[in-house]
């Protein structure tokens, strides 16, 4: 069997990056190449490299670049698929949403309450089939076995406890909520560098900023985008993870992207909720649009499903339609109308859907496709972020059966990431070691975080208005792989969901960069 190095640092940094391209370079052998960065892509490294396959993972731009970190961070159980008659689909959401949130990445998944009021606007009618669905997903987590202790049973509330979830509802009319709980992720970009690094540990590669082309079923061209150096790597099987650009990588591959766009707010202005307000949209039995509480004091409320057709760009920007349809919708349930005025910021993202042919967006199959193209690449795509390591157990599997790799057994489905209990590096931390936020974002590395800090004032907030520490950002740098300004600010911590927020703490992220640097 083809052994990957033994388990070692999770640390990525530039130094790192620098010392894994020179041993490329100089023919070190690659059983498996992964073209893409996303969740998929890092979800392959590490089912690769955990069974002991020589693993290189390139991305062009950065970690969680692309969709990965658009997503609405919620890690759910399929009820959406289940109501349109996807049994298969609802199924496997919900068993990897159980992997998730008991056993890989407990640390960075809470259960989040979900709160449909009923209002006047929503009839006896609709209020029976989403009890009805709530009361499906109940089974849907029976049967992924997921503890009630991890995710509690639906139930129904009264009018005060519907306002304590969510103060800013509309209380003329409200006859109570129904409540279900699903997973929600601290940050959907955490989860990727959470991967790629667990990975890393277990002997991967993992380039950012590193261009594939010329791609086949053995090899591809790599080009170091920093230096512009090139060079060409054989491997023994290419597995091609670059979610919406995965056309570009194998011509054979056809896909129709649709766009899910958010809407960001204070949380202030939503009364700081606890739980999700979750709003059936007018004419259908099986959307929603949700305001989410999100970390760093925000709101966020999406999400739209619009077809997207033509050159996918870096960054989806979202429509005027798009932005004005979720207003319209989280405002029936809302005591106080919601303006542009209120909105923060916008982000769009795109869904890597397989074109089948005809059909809206909104009813194209969310399963995921994994085939050998002509040219002998592994291409995975479609999905979603919950089931991405089903999907990349899936990607190695077919791997080494049409390459004839030696490999052993998927591993991943107890593996703990890096932060999670269970894994070598992760320490129970207190209140009184961490703070509440870094152990939220971090789980059992928070300690580690801090105790990794070199520079002066670890603790010292980046802006007055913002509670990341300059420790936090010394961390992306030294060990979660961020270049860049860019890289902090958008990927590794979520600040650019807020362009002034970005420009506000961009002076402290530079100033750290710089007193690394020198």
């Amino acid at each position: 069997m083809n052994r990957s190095a033994p388990t070692g640092t999770t640390a990525l940094d530039a130094g790192r990056r620098v010392a894994d391209l020179e041993e490329l370079a100089a023919g070190a052998a690659v059983d498996l190449l992964v073209i893409g960065g996303g969740v998929t892509g890092a979800g392959v490294a590490l089912d690769a490299a955990a069974r002991g396959l020589r693993t290189v993972l390139v991305e062009a731009r950065d970690l969680a670049f692309g969709t990965s970190r658009w997503s609405s961070k919620l890690v759910h159980g399929g009820l959406r698929y289940l109501a349109s008659g996807r049994v298969g689909v609802a199924h496997e959401s919900a068993v990897e949403r159980g992997v998730l949130m008991t056993r890989t990445a407990p640390h960075l998944i809470r259960a989040l309450p979900q709160a449909v009021p009923l209002l006047p606007s929503v009839s006896r009618g609709t209020a029976a089939l989403v009890r009805t669905g709530f009361l499906a997903g109940d089974a849907l987590r029976v049967g992924a076995r997921t503890p009630s202790s991890v995710l509690p049973r639906a139930r129904r509330v009264g009018p005060r406890e519907a306002v304590r979830l969510v103060p800013a509802v509309r209380t003329e009319g409200l006859r109570g909520a129904l409540v279900a709980h699903d997973g929600q992720l601290i940050d959907d970009a955490r989860l990727v560098t959470a991967l790629a690094r667990t990975a890393a540990g277990h002997g991967a590669r993992i380039l950012t900023r590193v261009r594939a082309s010329e791609v086949t079923g053995d090899s591809a061209r790599l080009t170091d985008t920093l230096t512009g150096t090139a060079l060409t790597v054989r491997a023994r099987a290419v597995v091609n993870a670059a979610g919406v650009w995965a056309g570009e990588v194998d011509e054979s591959i056809r896909l129709r992207p649709s766009r899910g766009t958010h809407l960001v707010f204070d949380s202030a202005v939503f009364g700081r909720p606890e739980a999700a307000l979750t709003v059936p949209v007018p004419g259908s039995t099986s959307r929603f649009v949700f305001a989410l509480p999100q970390q760093l004091g925000r709101v966020m409320v999406g999400l739209t499903d619009e077809d997207a057709p033509g050159p996918v760009p870096d960054e989806p920007e979202p429509t005027e339609a798009e932005i004005s349809f979720l207003l319209d919708t989280v405002n029936t349930a809302l005591a106080r109308e919601l303006t542009r005025a209120d909105v923060r910021g916008a982000f769009a993202g795109l869904r890597p859907l397989i074109d089948a042919g005809g059909g809206e967006t909104a009813d194209l199959s969310r399963r995921h496709a994994v085939r050998e193209s002509p040219s002998g690449v592994v291409t995975v795509v479609g999905g979603k972020l919950t089931t991405y390591r089903r999907m990349a157990e899936d990607a190695v599997d077919l791997a080494c059966r049409v390459r004839g790799l030696d490999a052993g057994p998927c591993r991943t489905r107890s593996l703990p990431l890096v932060g999670a209990p269970g894994h070598p590096d992760s320490r129970t931390v207190g209140r009184d070691v961490a703070p509440a936020p870094l152990i939220a974002r971090y789980g059992g590395e928070a300690g580690a975080v801090l105790a990794a800090a070199s520079l002066p004032d670890p603790m010292r907030r980046i802006a007055d208005t913002i509670n990341i520490t300059r420790a936090e950002v010394e961390y992306t740098i030294t060990h979660e792989g961020a270049l860049d300004a860019e890289d902090v600010l958008h990927r590794r911590t979520r600040i650019g969901f807020v362009p002034e927020d970005a420009e506000l703490a961009r002076p402290a992220v530079e100033e750290v960069l710089a007193e690394l640097r020198g």
